[in-house]
């Protein structure tokens, strides 16, 4: 019996693959093959002779859409908008896929010889399609520390989440407990 791996997670791809582009817009093509294996991608698959310099190009294009369309957008109504876009924009039409040890499992592209950009369009806005409709709101956002800016996943029970980490929440509760007491 063929093991299965779990956690294929496109959303906290999209959000890895937009931090890597937006802290180092020139990101590498082998930086951007070594995230997409760490996200469950065949090593072969992002090998140079698959994933090539313009395959890299592209997919640096499409991760700068997503992130300026959707995952810096702070209205769920626009987002909700910008997803439909880009669903409609990729041709996108769902279908089963089961491969490389994955359970069944949504695609969205326009099939298996569909570019590296158009890939991740349609599964990004697939996925969080999938993640505002199962929360009801944005359920990813920017950090609002004042010096930090990363996107972060908030799908999490609670309150929507603010910072990107327990850090930046605590620097920024000591920087306005300091004003406060001046």
């Amino acid at each position: 019996m063929a093991m299965v791996k779990q956690g294929f997670r496109p959303a906290r791809r999209a959000i890895d693959l937009a931090n890597a582009v937006r802290s180092t817009p020139g990101i590498s093509r082998d930086a951007l093959a070594a995230l997409l294996v760490e996200h469950g991608e065949r090593p072969a698959d992002v090998a140079p002779g698959a994933f090539g310099e313009a395959d890299a190009a592209e997919l640096r294009e499409a991760v700068r859409r997503v992130t300026d369309e959707v995952l810096t957008e702070t209205g769920t109504d626009a987002a909700a908008e910008a997803l439909n876009r880009l669903l409609a924009d990729c041709g996108a039409r769902p279908r089963l896929s089961r491969h490389d040890g994955h359970a069944w499992h949504l695609h969205t592209d326009r099939g298996d010889d569909a570019g590296w950009g158009d890939w991740f369009l349609a599964g990004t806005a697939l996925a969080l399609a999938q993640l505002l409709t199962e929360h009801g709101r944005i359920a990813w956002g920017g950090c609002a520390a004042s010096r930090c800016g990363t996107l972060f996943l908030g799908t999490g029970p609670g309150s929507p989440r603010r910072y990107c980490s327990p850090a930046c929440a605590s620097r920024e509760r000591v920087a306005a407990h300091r004003r406060r007491v001046r």
